[in-house]
């Protein structure tokens, strides 16, 4: 590696992404790590159900098979690969690893961090009064301690380090943020230390900016009719140097693009409070990037500040909370609202009341609720969802949707068999002293010592929050022509969106940094609460990011309960923004034509 830079890559954004990107990352161009993110809260739900039922499993399968394509080229190279693919079972994931190795006659070491899995601490952790709070909501741990399934915590760079300095090639962990396997290899690369938070903040941010693979070179960008090539898009990669700074690109020849706007939807992405970024590592403070064009395919990034972070890690808890079912009909017009509403009124007034249940008019408005426009669908994807703690209840659901298709309204085709009805596993987030906690690390195959080393986390002392930076120095809006125009929000902005359980987040960026300001004036919390009052049910927050040119809310109790609780179509939020984007404003004329300007 060089000493003055080390380029890092990503090849996963989540699991199921593309598997062909790692050999791509591999054969497009020199890179010093690869690392790949797996895990997400339904992520872990998933792997641990699977665990359940078999004992091989656990850990994200894919990762594995992406490694049997290309663990020569990745040694041959040099590149050191690191993912949390290990989910609840990183050991068995080293192991078979190893095994695709040795059928090679290789002998890989590889890097195994595991310790993250704390369901088993939690009875005494309770027992000698450490506070197990919902962080959400409040609620005690103590109301849904005998339905938890699993627990982890959420480590960050620290073991990971360690695992880079006994030598890895190739490193597999359990519940290790997405942004702690990018911040490690440059911790090891450069010595940080763990109070240069400059620099730390400044790595988590670039690995906030690859956790997501292609979304921050082209892919879910709002202008994607500008866009080169969606083929072979390429994935991010970033050129760190000592003191923080980088420039995020991706390999010559591949779909996709890198410009100032890709790269800061991806930091609006699944942002909360832009002071209070918190990780395990570090606070680092969305308010002090500094972003500028360096070359085709190139921004450079820079001034990131950061604080000490809390003493607290994060907890992921996984418990049954009941059990859901969902099944469609397809209507067909004409009239294929109307029928589609008499279908569903059928529906539920033959089966049992439920303590939820869903509609919706796919094609329609199922996304975007009150804020679609009203047109005539031509035909709809009529789906209907209920969740309860009755599971025979829901029998009756399953039975009785495939049944009413040629008893209602004429035009319906048929979509599938009979709903299934699954466990409802749901996510309960909460903060434990950081002290509590203990990771391993243990190192499969190559040369060396292969002991499994415990690791201790001390206590920090930060408050979670980081002061702002000044202001950034934004034009002025020329002067108004006295006429005003209806634009849609899209042509003064463009946006991303994205969830944390129950809260989705919109990022609205300007299009041009003097029509920043009247963002700030016009689009306020209330607005987006009475635009998404339909789809929110709690409050809306707003933060403003002047040096993004953004302002990012937070919309509580938005998603339906979120992840595998929710029965909405997009439990995650993801159309949220083009919903927001799609709604119509006055403007003076002469400001809408700022937009169209460059910045």
């Amino acid at each position: 590696m060089s000493n003055d830079v080390i380029r890092i890559g990503n090849a996963s954004g989540y699991w199921g992404d593309d598997l062909t990107v790692l050999r791509r990352q591999l054969e497009g161009g020199p890179l010093d790590v690869i690392t790949l993110d797996f895990l997400a809260e339904i992520t872990m739900s998933i792997l641990q159900k699977q665990l359940t039922r078999n004992p091989a499993a656990g850990f994200a399968r894919d990762f594995v098979d992406q490694l049997d394509e290309v663990l020569e080229l990745a040694l041959k190279q040099g590149t050191i690969v690191i993912s949390n693919a290990g989910g609840v079972a990183p050991r068995a994931c080293a192991d078979a690893i190893h095994g695709l190795a040795a059928a090679r006659g290789l002998d890989p070491r590889i890097g195994v961090v595991a310790g993250d899995d704390v369901l088993a601490d939690l009875p005494g952790w309770l027992k000698d009064g450490v506070e197990l709070k919902n962080m959400d909501d409040g609620r005690d741990y103590s109301e849904i301690k005998d339905l938890a399934t699993s627990a982890n915590a959420y480590f960050g760079a620290a073991p990971v380090v360690r695992a880079l300095e006994r030598g890895a090639q190739f490193v597999v962990t359990g519940r290790v943020t997405d942004t702690g396997i990018t911040l490690a290899p440059m911790i090891h690369h450069f010595g940080w230390s763990e109070t240069d938070y400059d620099q730390l903040a400044a790595g988590i941010i670039a690995g906030h900016i690859l956790e997501c693979g292609a979304q921050s070179t082209g892919g879910n960008f709002t202008d994607w009719r500008e866009v080169p090539s969606f083929d072979r898009i390429g994935y991010p990669v970033v050129e760190v140097s000592s003191d923080g700074s980088f420039v995020v690109t991706r390999h010559e020849g591949q779909g996709g693009m890198v410009t100032v706007e890709t790269v800061r939807e991806q930091l609006l992405y699944e942002m909360g409070d832009p002071l209070s970024y918190i990780t395990p590592d570090v606070v680092a403070d969305f308010s002090s990037i500094q972003l500028e064009p360096a070359g085709k395919d190139r921004v450079r990034v820079s001034g990131i500040k950061g604080a000490p972070t809390t003493p607290f890690f994060k907890l992921s808890v996984s418990y049954s909370d009941g059990y859901k079912a969902s099944g469609a009909v397809i209507i067909c017009g004409p009239e294929a609202r109307a029928k589609s509403e008499a279908f569903s009124e059928i529906l539920w007034g033959r089966v049992p009341k439920y303590e939820h249940t869903l509609t919706e008019y796919v094609g329609a408005d199922a996304t975007w609720g009150p804020l679609s426009p009203s047109t005539e669908a031509s035909e709809i994807y009529l789906r209907f969802g209920a969740r309860d703690h009755d599971k025979d209840k829901l029998g009756t659901f399953s039975k009785m949707l495939p049944a009413l298709i040629l008893s209602g309204p004429p035009g319906v085709a048929v979509t599938g068999g009979r709903p299934r009805v699954t466990d409802v596993v749901a996510y309960w987030p909460m903060l434990v002293p950081r002290e509590l906690c203990t990771a391993s690390i243990e190192m499969v195959g190559g040369e060396g010592d292969h002991a499994v080393e415990e690791m201790a986390f001390a206590g920090r002392g930060g408050s979670g929050s980081a002061e702002p930076g000044p202001a950034p120095d934004l034009p002025a809006l020329p002067a108004p022509s006295g006429e005003t125009v209806r634009v849609r929000l899209a042509e003064l902005a463009h946006g991303r969106s994205g969830d944390k359980g129950d809260t989705c987040n919109i990022g609205l960026i300007a299009r041009h940094p003097a029509l920043y300001a009247w963002l700030v004036e016009h689009i306020t919390a209330d607005f987006v609460k009475q635009k998404f009052s339909g789809r929110c049910h709690g409050g809306v927050d707003r933060f403003e990011v002047p040096n993004l040119m953004a302002l990012n809310f937070l919309l509580h109790e938005s998603l339906g309960g979120g992840g595998t609780l929710s029965l909405h179509l997009d439990a995650q939020g993801k159309t949220y923004s083009h919903a927001l984007l799609s709604c119509e404003v006055e403007i003076d004329r002469a400001w809408a034509e700022v937009a169209g300007s460059k910045s």
